[in-house]
């Protein structure tokens, strides 16, 4: 059996199709959506396995957006389905919003002018060293 035949019972390219599937421009637009959107599970498990903690990284909040508007341009301009469109038409709004308190509470942790370590917010005195930490300090990053 010729190399090409067997890749075409196999599910191959065939007539505009891969594995059965019609594509084009939308449906892999759909298609990486569905990639970004899933891989985020896999970044939130590998970081609560680091911690042995559930962890919520902000990657996991970056992946969802970028998943989600992936998913809804496709149902806009691919599909066009009223159910989809509306599936992710608002999702999008809560990862905003943990993006922006992510940042907000990694800018209020202070830096120890002693060790240098990154101490917790609201902190009076470093968890490292013990040193006092100024009251009107800075973000550390």
């Amino acid at each position: 059996m010729e190399f090409f035949a067997m890749i075409d019972r196999l599910g191959g390219f065939t007539d505009g199709r891969f594995f059965w599937i019609e594509w084009h421009f939308w449906k892999v637009i759909g298609w990486l959506g569905n990639l970004v959107f899933t891989s985020r599970f896999i970044i939130q498990w590998i970081a609560t396995e680091k911690k042995k903690r559930v962890v919520v990284p902000s990657a996991f909040w970056w992946l969802s957006l970028v998943g989600t508007l992936l998913l809804l341009s496709y149902a806009l301009f691919g599909k066009k389905d009223s159910v989809f469109i509306f599936a992710y038409a608002f999702s999008w709004i809560p990862y905003i919003r943990n993006l922006v308190i992510h940042r907000r509470h990694k800018k209020a942790h202070t830096a120890c002018p002693a060790c240098a370590n990154v101490c917790a917010p609201e902190s009076n005195f470093c968890s490292a060293c013990g040193a006092k930490l100024p009251e009107d300090s800075t973000s550390a990053g």
